[in-house]
């Protein structure tokens, strides 16, 4: 069940000039699901990309990189993306990485351009071979369902266990110029920060130039899907990637130092944690949509260390679940998230405006009933404030259910 998720209305999805979507249902797990998507890019457009950190990437993450590799060292710019859900094409080796290839040259012979044009994601289970021929033969059909307004079904078509599809579209203006945004994501499970099992997609109609479109990436990554966690888990196939396709009056952005492209990194961040915040509020079993936020620190990543111990915890995330005030476990995950100097004395813990912890214990004036007012919120903020600097940083997360545990049993079968 998501947790307070808002409706989508798929007319409401802006079409990105320079950007078609098209999907199939070519049964790579199951049968009458839309299953491969393919995001086609009008020539001219550049394209950045963030990965997994996890050793055992998937295959065409290994892929993707290569890919915009050859772009970056003045290779032919990318024009197409090709997404299967149902098999992750992970822990599979040199045959993976085969695979993989092959459906960057199938779809690049379909489409008349060159295999280093596409950019391959898999999504699903991990450890077993990606039936490749059916892949394949889901292309035509969804090179044949391509159109500007596609957004919504191909939200669909990227799903594993999402409960429903993630999409967020928006227009801005800077410098007197309309600028279109639109986004879809996609997870569930198997969601922690570098990267959050996660994929996102974001275009828009700026024009930007390739140096800049790379930091505007990992700095939207970096305040977005690096900041949800749903069960500390990182996976093997996490990719989040911006495509600016150019066709927007506004002057193309050559450095992140202008004006410009300080309101387009806003406009961008803001939707990139729309779509990361969906992916929390449709967390596999949640009930409760939790935010993390850390102050006084003495920097960003101590900050980030005590969001992600509070956000990790399986006890502080079960209290959440059972609307249970047992706050000493989110004292505990602050004392042992590794900042080996935190003078507890000056720490002091929130649960939206009750204040819980103060001078190393329990604040003399907390009450049990307002702390259960909380707790049976199906959106509760809980803040800690350090008392070492002026650093903060804010990480969204979800409690921890019974359904978590069976839809994860039950994954594979």
């Amino acid at each position: 069940m998501a947790v307070n998720f808002p409706s989508i209305d798929p007319a409401q999805l802006h079409p990105v000039a320079g950007v078609t979507l098209g999907w199939a249902e070519a049964n790579i797990r199951k049968p009458n699901r839309k299953d491969v998507l393919v995001i086609s890019v009008e020539e001219g457009a550049t394209v950045a990309g963030v990965f997994t950190s996890n050793r055992f990437c998937a295959a065409p993450v290994t892929v993707c990189r290569e890919h915009l590799a050859r772009v970056r060292e003045g290779g032919s710019g990318i024009r197409a993306l090709v997404v299967n859900t149902g098999n992750a094409n992970a822990g599979t080796g040199e045959p993976g990485l085969a695979v993989a290839r092959e459906t960057c040259a199938e779809l690049a012979r379909l489409a008349g351009i060159a295999p280093e044009q596409v950019l391959p994601f898999s999504t699903g289970v991990i450890l077993e071979p990606l039936p490749i021929d059916r892949l394949k033969a889901g292309l035509p059909q969804a090179l044949a369902n391509r159109g500007p307004a596609h957004w919504y079904d191909a939200a669909q078509a990227i799903m594993t266990t999402d409960t429903l599809p993630k999409a967020a579209s928006r227009q801005v203006t800077i410098d007197g110029h309309t600028v279109t945004l639109s986004g879809i994501s996609k997870g569930a499970g198997m969601i922690k920060p570098n990267m959050a099992t996660m994929l996102g997609f974001l275009a828009f109609d700026a024009a930007v130039a390739q140096p800049v479109l790379d930091a505007l990436v990992k700095h939207a990554a970096d305040r977005s899907f690096n900041c949800i966690t749903i069960d500390g888990d990182t996976s093997t196939n996490d990719s989040f990637i911006l495509i600016a396709t150019g066709k927007s009056s506004l002057p193309a952005i050559t450095s992140t130092e202008s004006p410009a492209y300080a309101a387009l990194r806003d406009a961008v961040t803001e939707m990139a944690q729309t779509l990361a915040q969906l992916i929390v509020r449709d967390g596999e079993g949640a009930t409760k949509f939790i935010t993390v936020q850390v102050e006084q620190g003495a920097n960003v990543g101590e900050c980030r260390q005590v969001a992600y111990a509070i956000g990790h915890s399986p006890l502080v995330k079960t209290a959440f679940y059972a609307s249970d005030p047992n706050l000493g476990r989110i004292l505990a995950a602050i004392g042992y998230a590794g900042i080996a100097d935190l003078d507890v004395g000056k720490v002091e813990v929130y649960l939206d405006d009750v204040l819980v912890a103060r001078a190393g214990g329990r604040n003399p004036d907390y009450r049990e009933e307002d702390g259960q007012r909380v707790m049976k919120k199906s959106e509760i903020a809980v803040r800690v404030r350090l008392g070492r600097g002026d650093a903060q940083a804010t990480i969204w997360t979800c409690d921890l259910s019974h359904d978590y545990v069976s839809i994860n049993a039950d994954y594979r079968s």
